[in-house]
């Protein structure tokens, strides 16, 4: 095992290194840059000379390569560099809004486990009956509908028309998580119940299903000791499908609420040219899913080592 946990790290470097250098690359080809941006957004008619002079100081008449391996040198290093909005320390910026990324991804995560695992079951034990119907209908519509068109219907009726929860979230109480925490939920329940049900109903189809009633045992014992054991793997890979996008920001959620995590403050540094803080977002999302995906890995042979020991040989 720890074998194998160094060979994927070692094999995950040069990953890392080509999503930097592109991300950074295609910054630079957006046009434009932090200075200009910075003053556009203050109405204020400056000098060439200043525009160039702060632009040297931040190192941005420098070309291209030499400015990414400087941000690379630093990064190395322990440095993300400075904001060029805010003149904040990167990584201090970063740190900042992780707390709240991070509590809406466990209340998302919780509430999506909670309604798509046991409508999933439910859906496959009833298959064709009406609540299968029902369950697969609510499930089109949380499918069909975009993450910011459910935001905006969500803050309609439960914070204009029914005024429950305020509009914008200030990150204090759960009255601000409440929304955010739905708009999230409800898509990620959508999308996953469908694929608990087809997984338990792959496993309801196999021998020992049809085996275990033959022997007079019930349904609902083999459906806790066999069947949902059977099919963890599916709902092990999806809760870290949605841990890994979830930590990344979800953008445009937190934009709408005015959730302030580190998806949000993606957005604000594109809007701004920021390229030190897009490129810590950047990495930071990397080494998530480069975690997230090792760690499910890790977990699919402690479960399983036959599964491990069959996917090492492969490899």
């Amino acid at each position: 095992m720890t074998m194998y946990v160094i060979k994927r790290l070692l094999q995950l470097i040069p990953i890392l290194l080509g999503i930097t250098f592109l991300s950074f690359a295609m910054m630079h080809i957006a046009g434009s840059d932090a200075v200009v941006q910075k003053y556009d957004r203050a109405g204020i008619a400056v000098a060439a000379e200043v525009v160039a002079a702060e632009r040297a100081q931040l190192g941005l008449d420098r070309p291209f390569l030499a400015q990414y391996l400087v941000w690379l040198g630093n990064l190395l290093h322990g440095n993300m560099g400075v904001s060029f909005m805010t003149g904040r320390d990167v990584f201090a910026t970063f740190m900042d809004k992780l707390p709240a990324t991070l509590l809406l991804t466990a209340s998302s995560v919780l509430v999506t486990i909670a309604v798509s695992v046991p409508l999933g079951i439910a859906a496959a034990v009833r298959r064709n009956s009406p609540v299968d119907y029902v369950i697969r209908f609510f499930s089109f519509c949380g499918n069909s509908m975009p993450n910011f068109f459910l935001a905006l219907v969500l803050l309609y009726l439960f914070a204009v028309q029914i005024p429950l929860f305020p509009v914008l979230s200030s990150g204090e109480g759960l009255e601000h998580l409440a929304l955010p925490t739905a708009t999230l939920a409800i898509a990620m329940s959508a999308k996953y119940l469908r694929q608990v049900r087809a997984a338990v109903l792959e496993e309801m189809g196999k021998d020992y299903v049809l085996g275990a009633k033959s022997r007079g045992l019930p349904f609902s014992w083999t459906l806790r000791r066999s069947i949902l054991r059977a099919s963890f793997g599916t709902i092990l890979t999806l809760l870290a499908l949605s841990i890994g996008s979830l930590l990344g920001g979800t953008a445009i959620v937190e934009s709408i609420f005015m959730w302030d995590g580190v998806g949000k403050l993606a957005v604000d540094a594109i809007h701004g040219r920021d390229y030190p803080m897009i490129q810590a977002y950047v990495v930071w999302m990397a080494f998530i899913y480069v975690v997230v995906n090792l760690l499910t890995d890790i977990v699919y042979r402690i479960a399983d080592p036959q599964i491990g020991w069959k996917a090492g040989r492969r490899r």
